[in-house]
C-alpha cells in the first residue's frame, strides 16, 4: 500500500474514522488520525494550500476554484460509484439467495437443512484464506476494528470484492457495509489517480470519504445515516465540518438517486437494511423506561462481550493466519448448525448479516418463542464474535439483529412493549458497536419509520446508555490489563 493511499483515505473507512464510525471497540476516532497529521482532524479537507482548513474562512473555501472542482467531481463520481455499488450488492444478494434458497430446493429440501452451514462455511474459509494472506489489502480490514483500519487504496479492491462476493453469501455472520465503503473509497481514489493524490492529498482525502459515503448510503436507505455517521465520527468543527460534509452529502445524494432508479428499473433486490413492517405503534410509558434502561445495559454488556471475542480471535489469527481463518469459518458454521438443531428452525436465521431475519422478527415478533430468540442470541452472538476477528465483512448489521432479538425477548416483562423492546434493542446494540450514539438513534428511527416519533425518547435514552456502558466496560478492561501487565513486570523483576 503506497503512502499516497494512506494519506488520501477516508476517515469513514480508515481506522481513525471507522474505529469510531462503525467499529466501536477499540476504535480511536478521527482525532487519533488527526494527531498523526493524516486525517481530517488535523489536515482539514480543503484541496488547496497547506495548513488547516479551520484557518481559512468558509466563504473563501466555497468560492475557491479547487473546492468547486472538488464538489463537481464528487457529484460526477457519485453516479458511477452508486451504480457499481448497486451491481455489487445485487450480485451478492443473488448469490446468497442461490446458496440458501434455490440450491436446497434443487437437491430436494424445502429449506436449507441444519447441516447446510457446515460445508458452506468451510468453503468460505478455504476461499478467504488465500485472499487474506496473499492479495494486497488482505480482503479488507478485520471487522473487529470497525469499518476499516489503515486506509485501503485501489490495489486492495480485487481482494475486497472477492472476499465479499465469495464468502458473505455463504453465511459469514457479517454485513456488507465495510466492503462497500472500501469499494467506494477505492474507486474514488482510482478515478483521482495516484499522481493527483500525491499532489493534492487533502482533495484525495475528501474524495475518498465521499466515495465511501456514497457506497454505504446505498444500504442504509439513503444518504442521511451515512452523512450523520461521517459527521459524528470525524469529530470536526467549524469550517472543517462543512468542507468535508458538502462533498459527502452531494456525492451520496446523487448516488442514492441512481441506486434507487436502478433498483426499480431492473427489479433486483439488494437486501438493504430495512423493516418492511414493524409492530403496532405505541407510546412509551413509565414501564418502558423502568425496564428499558436496565435491559439496555444488559444488551450493551452482551454485545460488548461478543465483540471482545472478536478481539481475542483477531490476536489468535495473527499467527498461522491461513489455517486459523479456515478454523474460524468452520466454527461459525458449527454455531449456525447448532442453532438450527436446537430450535428446529432454518439455519439461515442465524447465518448471514441478519437483514432478512431482522425484517421477519419485526414483522411478526409473536412467531418467535423466547427460547428461540435466546438461542439465536447465543449462537449468532458467538459466531459474530468469531467472524469479527477471523473473517471479513462489516460489523453493524448482525449487531442490530442481536439487539433486536434481545429487546423482543425481554418485551414480555411487565410494562415493556414489543415495539419499545425492538427499538431499544436496535439502538443500544448499534451504539455499542459503532460508539456513535447520534448515528445509532438516526438509524433506529429510520428503521422504525412512522413509529419512530413516539419511540424517540426511549431511543435517545438507550443510545446514551449503550454508548456509556460500552465505554465504561472498555475502560475497566484497560485498567485490568494495565494491572496485569504491571504485576507481570514486577514478577519478572
Amino acid at each position: 500500500m503506497g503512502t499516497d493511499e494512506r494519506s488520501a483515505a477516508p476517515g469513514g473507512s480508515g481506522d481513525s474514522g471507522s474505529g469510531s464510525a462503525a467499529g466501536g471497540p477499540p476504535g480511536k476516532g478521527a482525532r487519533a488520525q488527526g494527531s498523526e497529521g493524516e486525517g481530517p482532524g488535523s489536515q482539514g479537507a480543503a484541496p488547496s494550500g497547506p495548513g488547516t482548513a479551520s484557518a481559512v474562512p468558509l466563504g473563501d473555501i466555497l468560492r475557491s476554484r479547487g473546492y468547486l472542482a472538488l464538489l463537481l467531481l464528487s457529484a460526477v463520481l457519485g453516479a458511477p460509484i452508486a451504480f457499481l455499488a448497486f451491481l455489487f450488492v445485487s450480485l451478492q444478494h443473488e448469490i446468497q439467495r442461490a446458496v440458501w434458497t434455490d440450491l436446497p430446493k434443487a437437491v430436494g429440501y424445502a429449506e436449507a437443512p441444519w447441516w447446510w452451514p457446515l460445508p458452506a462455511l468451510l468453503l468460505a474459509g478455504l476461499i478467504l484464506a488465500p485472499v487474506v494472506t496473499r492479495l494486497p489489502g488482505g480482503g479488507g480490514h478485520q471487522p473487529v476494528k470497525g469499518l476499516g483500519g489503515p486506509p485501503l487504496g485501489p490495489s486492495a479492491l480485487p481482494g475486497v470484492v472477492i472476499a465479499a462476493l465469495a464468502t458473505l453469501p455463504l453465511g459469514v455472520v457479517l454485513g456488507p457495509e465495510a466492503p462497500l465503503m472500501a469499494l467506494g473509497s477505492g474507486l474514488a481514489l482510482l478515478a483521482l489517480g495516484s499522481v493527483k493524490r500525491s499532489a493534492h492529498p487533502k482533495a484525495g482525502l475528501v474524495l475518498a470519504m465521499s466515495g465511501s459515503t456514497t457506497a454505504i448510503s446505498t444500504i442504509f436507505g439513503g444518504p442521511l445515516v451515512a452523512v450523520v455517521m461521517i459527521v459524528e465520527a470525524a469529530g470536526l468543527a467549524g469550517t472543517q465540518l462543512f468542507v468535508l460534509l458538502l462533498p459527502c452529502l452531494l456525492a451520496s445524494g446523487v448516488g442514492a438517486l441512481v441506486f434507487t432508479g436502478f433498483g426499480r428499473w431492473t427489479g433486483f433486490s439488494t437486501g438493504a437494511l430495512e423493516l418492511p413492517s414493524v409492530p403496532p405503534n405505541t407510546t412509551p410509558d413509565a414501564g418502558d423506561f423502568l425496564w428499558g434502561v436496565p435491559v439496555a445495559v444488559l444488551i450493551a454488556v452482551i454485545v460488548f462481550s461478543a465483540h471482545r471475542i472478536g478481539t481475542v480471535t483477531a490476536r489468535w489469527t495473527e499467527l498461522r493466519t491461513a489455517p486459523r481463518t479456515v478454523a474460524c469459518a468452520v466454527a461459525v458454521g458449527m454455531l449456525i448448525a447448532a442453532y438450527a438443531l436446537i430450535t428446529g428452525r432454518s439455519p439461515a436465521e442465524a447465518a448471514l448479516s441478519g437483514q432478512t431475519t431482522l425484517g421477519a422478527l419485526a414483522a411478526d415478533p409473536g412467531a418467535w418463542p423466547v427460547a428461540a430468540l435466546l438461542v439465536l442470541v447465543v449462537c449468532k452472538g458467538l459466531a459474530w464474535g468469531i467472524a469479527l476477528g477471523g473473517l471479513r465483512g462489516g460489523p453493524i448489521f448482525p449487531a442490530v439483529l442481536l439487539g433486536a432479538a434481545m429487546g423482543v425477548a425481554c418485551s414480555g416483562l411487565p410494562g415493556l412493549g414489543t415495539t419499545s423492546g425492538l427499538a431499544l434493542g436496535m439502538v443500544t446494540a448499534t451504539a455499542v458497536v459503532t460508539r456513535l450514539p447520534v448515528t445509532s438513534a438516526v438509524l433506529a428511527a429510520l428503521l422504525l419509520g412512522p413509529d419512530a416519533s413516539n419511540q424517540m425518547p426511549l431511543i435517545a435514552v438507550c443510545a446514551v446508555v449503550g454508548f456509556v456502558t460500552a465505554h465504561l466496560l472498555e475502560s475497566a478492561g484497560r485498567r485490568r490489563e494495565k494491572r496485569e501487565a504491571a504485576g507481570a513486570a514486577a514478577g519478572s523483576a
